[in-house]
């Protein structure tokens, strides 16, 4: 890889191997003369399709929040349903960096009100939670909750849509898939599913997680999951809605469940069972 411009000591636009410019970061890949050949060994993070006002913008932000930043996106990426912006790493960076400028300072902002983040994004709104604590830890900073929906809100604001027709249209079939499985659940365990709860929303992220698997021929392997088994036993009408879903699944997509994915469902509408009941009980 060579790169082509310093953004700082760490951070330099390159050119990669195929001819395409991207923002690397890596330690001491922005200085000296430019162009000058980059070892892959030495980049930590590569980013492309960056906006250039973004670029600019990278200048004013500390190293050591950009490289947390970037690690940040990293496992927001892993955490959340959807594609990300490419920019999300430095528009985050930039969110951070103004959060602990504020801080430090003793300057309050008006963040949205965190409730109104938690109940339509709660898969953001953890992921803000988490890094709000992380962000606690690594600057030592007093940073208070409220931060964790204004974390979130970048999250939701970048998230990328659908960038084809094929895109849209698996995007569709997954919504599809997620209501058919639900009625089946609500079928065959004689239940009604609150679709606006945080369960459900629990749920649907777990789904969308298995229908990724499936859509990209992955296998489920997660430590120490074998502890769930004797919920076959355990749980046979949850063993018996996870072979019914497990059949829809593959009567629609041609795509086999192994025995972990079979076993991930029941755990999942265990969850979901326990809750609704809940709730009725409450009501």
């Amino acid at each position: 890889m060579q790169a082509i411009r310093s953004i700082n000591n760490n951070i330099a636009i390159c050119i990669d191997s195929s001819g395409n410019e991207c923002v690397a970061m890596g330690k001491g890949i922005g200085f000296g003369k430019m162009p000058h050949e980059v070892s892959l060994a030495q980049i930590t993070h590569t980013y492309y399709s960056v906006e250039k006002q973004h670029l600019e913008g990278i200048k004013e932000i500390p190293e050591d929040v950009l490289v947390f930043a970037a690690k940040a996106a990293e496992h927001a990426r892993e955490e959340l349903p959807y594609a990300l912006s490419p920019n999300m790493a430095f528009l985050l960076a930039d969110h951070i960096a103004f959060a602990i400028k504020r801080a430090r300072e003793h300057l309050q902002v008006r963040m949205p009100l965190a409730y109104d983040v938690e109940q339509p994004y709660p898969e953001e709104d953890r992921v803000g939670t988490r890094l709000v604590r992380r962000i606690r830890k690594e600057f030592l900073i007093d940073l208070g909750d409220d931060e964790a929906a204004g974390i979130a809100m970048n999250l939701v604001n970048a998230r990328l849509e659908s960038a084809s027709e094929q895109d849209a249209a698996r995007s569709q079939g997954d919504e599809l898939m997620l209501e058919e499985i639900t009625e089946i659940i609500e079928d065959e365990l004689g239940m009604r599913v609150d679709r606006s709860s945080f369960a459900f929303s629990r749920y649907a992220t777990h789904l969308h997680y298995l229908f990724k698997r499936v859509h990209r021929g992955e296998v489920l392997h997660v430590e120490g999951f074998g502890c769930y088994r004797d919920l076959f036993e355990r749980y046979p009408k949850g063993v018996a809605c996870a072979e019914r879903i497990a059949a829809h699944i593959r009567e629609c997509w041609g795509t086999t469940l192994d025995e972990d994915e079979k076993l991930y469902l029941v755990v999942h509408i265990g969850r979901i069972c326990i809750k609704e009941e809940k709730r009725a009980e409450r009501a």
